[in-house]
């Protein structure tokens, strides 16, 4: 039997096709957050990335140093996410309110999504991850 040309680039772009999708879905990309003005260095940052369906993918918690913070996720899919973070200036694990509720540590959202008492609904926290990305937020006080 013998074969074309174009069959024989047909099977080769169906191969390549065939080897080289499963690379693109499950693509990993790197993620870097920087959290700037915060108030002091003491304490810790701890943040959650969350999934588009408000779901806990991954956490972190970390060191300031100059009054700033840099939280890195290497592996992170393709996808939709949001992240929330607290600083945690007494390294007691919560997010500390006054008797108002008022909280009186420093906290954030994904594009820096503040509304007039907390946050934005969540929506308005969520970002599309389909390469390595670098975000800058900023606490609220």
């Amino acid at each position: 039997m013998i074969y074309s040309t174009q069959h024989f680039t047909f099977c080769i772009s169906l191969f390549c096709i065939s080897f080289l999708m499963p690379l693109l879905i499950f693509a990993q990309n790197k993620m870097e957050i920087e959290i700037t003005k915060l108030n002091s260095n003491k304490g810790v940052v701890l943040l959650e990335l969350l999934d588009e369906n408000n779901r806990r993918v991954t956490g972190a918690e970390v060191e300031i140093e100059n009054h700033t913070c840099v939280i890195i996720f290497k592996d992170i899919k393709s996808g939709t996410y949001a992240v929330k973070y607290f600083h945690d200036e007494n390294s007691n694990n919560v997010l500390d309110n006054n008797w108002m509720g008022i909280p009186k540590e420093g906290f954030g959202f994904s594009n820096n999504a503040y509304g007039m008492f907390g946050s934005k609904d969540f929506k308005f926290w969520l970002f599309d991850v389909s390469s390595d990305i670098k975000i800058k937020l900023t606490p609220k006080y």
